[in-house]
């Protein structure tokens, strides 16, 4: 296991033993691999934007995009651990104005995503996380009263 691999990992522990309880704005993110099927968690800060949360593929300004991006891309549906909740939820990506708009205000959050933005020639791509509807089936419906 690679330093960053060994990174995340206890990234994720710690995150799951507190039941997200960290103190920033952190959620993992499982994909299904686009060549391999298997399900990958990545730690990732993220931006609230009303229902939906925002991440972003910045790779610290890498020059290409983070694995977890093209898992995204390949298979949209993905869980989100986010506080103690867990769901699955459906990942869009955002273009236009709407992305720099959404990106522009994660830089002003969190600068080190200018510094990014800056380090690299791509455009970083911001990903809307929605929630999905559970498919479970709904609790019975109480008697009426009398």
């Amino acid at each position: 296991m690679n330093e960053w691999n060994e990174r995340n990992a206890r990234v994720i522990a710690e995150f799951r033993a507190k039941r997200g309880a960290v103190d920033r704005p952190l959620l993992l993110l499982t994909t299904t691999g686009a060549r391999t099927g298997q399900r990958r968690t990545t730690p990732l800060a993220y931006l609230r934007d009303g229902e939906r949360l925002l991440i972003f593929a910045s790779k610290g300004g890498s020059p290409s995009h983070p694995d977890w991006y093209h898992n995204l891309v390949a298979n949209p549906r993905v869980g989100v651990e986010v506080g103690p909740e867990a769901y699955e939820a459906q990942a869009t990506v955002l273009t236009g104005a709407e992305r720099d708009r959404l990106y522009a205000k994660q830089a002003a959050v969190m600068p080190n995503f200018g510094e990014y933005q800056q380090k690299t020639k791509r455009t970083i791509p911001v990903v809307a996380l929605t929630r999905v509807a559970s498919t479970a089936p709904a609790a019975p419906a109480a008697p009426p009263s009398l």
